[in-house]
């Protein structure tokens, strides 16, 4: 398992569509992928298109990228594919490795939860496998490296794992409108606070990455006593807010993504 040199991604939506961006973009030939998605929109070129699902062939690598809603109709046709030798990787929201191991059980089995940023090679990329020794572990992060910032965790920890990195670009860009509504409340031109805060932002995450220190030092840095970045991070912590809003926005998403695997084990 030393390199994945044949992948099947099944179904190429909006999330797989990323990561295939991502290692294309990245230098991995094109030709490395086929992709079975009869809707796909934009093919990528050099990237072996099929209509439906293959009958028969060996991957080193297959990438569920369906509507989990669809996994009991789809996981039939790839379980002929999915053999010893095979790793699958999951992004299905709630697909829990016992559920994949019901319908693959003689494959290696990773269940992935990235974001939209893996076609820029930015997206925290959280795994939890079944099946896989020191060097198939390995050889997996290996290959998720290109798209950003692979790591292992305990697959109890997924559901806030998914309301924190899967679900958080949303809060993110929820927060940036915000910031730019607010200026244009306070009388500053649409665009330019758009633009404003998409930089603001943009350059706060770069230095936030960059840094030993961490957020809320920098945040404690950038304001000096009784200026004006102070009163401002007042008024934001004023009763708690701030923190008492991203607890209730990741508690919903962490326990609507822990209902969705309940339902995914139901069905299964």
């Amino acid at each position: 398992m030393a390199s994945f040199d044949s992948i099947l991604l099944v179904g190429c939506g909006n999330m797989a569509g990323a990561m295939l961006d991502g290692w294309l973009r990245a230098g991995v030939p094109a030709d490395r992928f086929t992709v079975a998605d009869p809707s796909l929109r934009e093919p990528r070129a050099g990237v072996n298109l099929l209509p439906a699902i293959p009958e028969s062939g060996e991957y080193d690598v297959i990438l569920l990228g369906v509507k989990p809603q669809i996994l009991a109709d789809v996981a039939p046709q790839v379980a002929p594919l999915a053999g010893k030798n095979t790793v699958v990787l999951s992004i299905l929201a709630g697909g829990e490795l016992d559920t994949l191991a019901g319908y693959f059980p003689d494959a290696a089995l990773v269940r992935i939860m990235p974001n939209l940023a893996a076609a820029l090679g930015k997206s925290p990329i959280a795994l939890a496998e079944r099946g896989l020794d020191d060097a198939g572990r390995a050889a997996v992060k290996e290959f998720l490296d290109p798209l950003g910032t692979p790591e292992w965790f305990a697959e109890g920890e997924f559901d806030l794992v998914t309301a924190l990195a899967g679900c958080g670009p949303a809060f993110v860009y929820r927060f940036i409108d915000a910031l730019a509504q607010a200026a244009i409340d306070l009388g500053m031109d649409a665009g330019q606070a758009n633009r404003l805060a998409i930089a603001t932002v943009e350059g706060a995450s770069a230095l936030a990455a960059a840094s030993p220190h961490d957020p809320a030092e920098l945040a404690r840095r950038v304001a000096s006593p009784g200026g004006a970045t102070q009163a401002g991070l007042d008024a934001m912590d004023q009763n708690g807010d701030l923190g008492a809003v991203m607890l209730r926005t990741l508690r919903a998403a962490r326990d609507r993504s822990a209902e969705m695997a309940q339902d995914a084990r139901n069905k299964g």
